[in-house]
């Protein structure tokens, strides 16, 4: 299926590939940097564009260019003797090299695994690391991808394949010349349940849960939501013994939708009970990932006041004053509150006062940041202070548009709620405990 594998640094060089057939040219991934040239000029152009306008914020019309350009690279690019199959973690760009045609969202999904691999293993995916791992990641390669199929893609198993580098192993390697290699084939390679190991033995069986739901919405000047949803996801940390058979149930599960699932679930009692029955795999993994759309009410966990004017220049100051405010958090703490605000770049200097944490504007990139940290409902912080624009230069068009970040513990925001955890196939009686966090995502008001 898959031919050659391509990881490309931002600078657009491979510094690493692998190929499971004959060797393909490196010159193949002209036509991913060709396209992401391209998409870049365009937005570019359109940010460029959008700052003539006075609408473009601080960080400049580059910054916004070369977001924009990853998120308009097409995944599938089709070259005349093979198909580029792409996906970018962090500031590295994986391309797969497919001869023949393949389902795409497959070869996106194993990328993405293979991804998801090398940050479980070396804490982060970045070309600095995989340069100095990189026996380690052809080991992991050779493993997860078998003649171009994929083989071995969950954790535990490659795990028991290939052992993470620590310092020690690292130096008895060094000494005795051995590898990280495992001696011995994991035994769940060859049994049914391929995603668990088989003789788990545990002296404290325990299951923990982690329901993780991230808010992304766009509030108007009127402070109501123009568009409002929820990705969530659902992780798990199993510690059982033996082959556990399980069973989550929920509340309200119909509120979620593309729902996402881990190939260990029981799809159609899913899709039958809305219940979850699956045997789990051996340690951390993701159960499911989920989404709750605009058609259902989202509950927005904070509110925002402001009111912003500008000065003139040499003349009189604007005035900047904002508050955050607690709402639809059913008594929970709003944590790790702060916000950034990109203000244009005919602000010279700004004189802000904040009643809690601290705010400060950089002089370079002109973007305004405040640190809040906890708010405290019978004390909603504020922050007040005057804008200065630059001699000579006009008043912008149009107001910037800030973003914030928070984090509501023991919260999921959509309504989600798990009732009980049965076990099956086994005689204990399990530890179970359910963690549940709400924190921002894309969270955007516009003032």
């Amino acid at each position: 299926m898959i031919h050659s594998l391509f990881l490309l640094d931002a600078a657009g060089d491979v510094f690493l590939e692998k190929h499971w057939k004959s060797p393909l040219s490196r010159s193949l991934c002209d036509y991913y940097l060709e396209a992401k040239s391209s998409a870049f000029s365009q937005s570019g152009r359109d940010a460029a564009g959008k700052g003539d306008q006075g609408t473009t914020t601080g960080g400049g019309a580059d910054t916004q260019a070369v977001g924009a350009a990853q998120r308009l690279v097409p995944p599938v690019l089709a070259t005349p003797h093979h198909f580029l199959v792409s996906a970018e973690r962090g500031r590295v760009a994986l391309v797969a090299a497919v001869r023949e045609e393949v389902s795409p969202l497959f070869v996106i999904e194993f990328l993405h695994r293979v991804a998801d691999t090398f940050q479980d293993y070396f804490g982060e995916v970045s070309d600095t690391v995989l340069k100095d791992q990189v026996v380690l990641v052809y080991e992991l390669l050779e493993e997860m991808l078998d003649n171009g199929f994929p083989l071995a893609t969950e954790s535990n198993i490659l795990h028991e394949l290939i052992r993470p580098p620590t310092v020690l192993r690292s130096v008895v390697n060094a000494v005795t010349g051995s590898t990280n290699v495992g001696e011995t084939l994991p035994s769940g390679q060859l049994s049914n349940v391929p995603w668990r190991r088989a003789g788990v033995r545990y002296s404290n069986n325990e299951a923990y849960f982690d329901v993780i739901e991230e808010i992304e919405a766009i509030i108007d000047t009127t402070g109501s939501a123009v568009a409002a949803e929820i990705q969530g996801v659902i992780d798990a940390c199993v510690k059982l013994s033996g082959m556990p058979d399980l069973t989550l149930s929920f509340l309200n599960p119909r509120l979620l939708d593309d729902v996402s699932f881990h190939p260990c679930v029981r799809y159609k009692r899913w899709d039958a009970e809305r219940v979850l029955s699956f045997v789990p795999p051996d340690g951390t993994f993701r159960l499911l990932s989920y989404h709750v759309g605009s058609q259902n009410l989202v509950a927005i966990p904070i509110s925002v006041r402001h009111s912003l004017t500008w000065g003139t220049p040499g003349g009189a100051q604007g005035k900047l004053e904002l508050g955050l405010a607690p709402r639809h958090t059913l008594g929970k703490v709003l944590e790790a509150v702060s916000m950034t605000m990109p203000m244009p770049q005919q602000v010279s200097t700004a004189s802000l006062t904040p009643s809690q944490g601290t705010a400060s504007l950089d002089p370079v990139s002109k973007v305004l940041t405040w640190e809040v940290g906890k708010i405290n409902p019978q004390k909603p912080p504020s922050l007040r202070g005057s804008i200065s624009l630059s001699p000579g230069s006009l008043p912008p068009d149009g107001n910037p548009t800030l973003s914030l970040a928070f984090r509501v513990p023991q919260l999921a925001i959509s309504g989600l709620k798990v009732t009980r955890l049965d076990l099956y196939g086994e005689k204990y009686k399990p530890f179970k405990g359910v963690k549940y966090v709400s924190k921002a995502g894309r969270f955007h008001v516009r003032i």
